[in-house]
């Protein structure tokens, strides 16, 4: 699969800027979210805002943004149905090849002295994980990277290969669930430690 559009939505910005510019020379196009979009944007590197894909705003303080068809039909979309095709081309909806996110940084918000309750669970993610999990379940066509250390490797792939192999698209979307399992079971054993108070 040919990396064309690219989604970086990233709590971490380690190493991020450099990964969309090496992406952006491949001739990839970025797609990407609040903070992480200005980061881009600020490196000169050209960048499509998630709202401008979406038709609607980032809402609820950044709650909703990519909990949308126009996102989730873009890395689900199993490229080689004829009805998954033809219902992106009736809707409209472009494919996402790879997706770069790292959650919400929930183990260094509950690390903080006196973190209250309301914190930790504003820094429960939810549309990263459902982004990740996405991407992961359709690894056959997209790319998930949800670890920075990984950000030369694919950007190397894509620029010499135009996409990523099939057995390292296997082995992040096993890295992806890994990091989405990790971090459900850290949110829930704060929450069994919260009841126990």
């Amino acid at each position: 699969m040919k990396i064309k559009r690219a989604l970086i939505s990233v709590s971490n910005k380690q190493g991020v800027v450099e990964f969309a510019r090496k992406l952006h020379e491949a001739g990839v196009e970025i797609v990407s979210t609040g903070g992480t979009m200005k980061a881009i944007k600020e490196a000169g590197i050209p960048v499509t805002y998630v709202s401008d894909v979406t038709g609607f705003p980032e809402i609820m303080d950044g709650r909703v943004k990519t909990l949308n068809p126009y996102i989730h039909g873009g890395i689900l979309a199993v490229r080689d149905n004829p009805e998954h095709v033809r219902e992106m081309e009736e809707h409209h909806i472009t494919g996402i090849d790879l997706v770069a996110v790292n959650l919400y940084p929930f183990k260094e918000t509950i690390a903080k002295p006196n973190v209250t309750l309301a914190e930790a669970i504003e820094n429960i993610d939810i549309g990263g994980p459902a982004m990740v999990r996405a991407a992961a379940k359709n690894f056959k066509f997209v790319t998930i990277v949800t670890n920075p250390a990984r950000y030369d490797e694919i950007a190397g792939q894509v620029a010499e290969k135009g996409c990523v192999d099939d057995r390292t698209r296997m082995e992040l979307a096993q890295e992806a669930f890994a990091h989405t399992a990790a971090y459900d079971a850290m949110i829930k054993d704060y929450l069994a430690e919260q009841l126990k108070k």
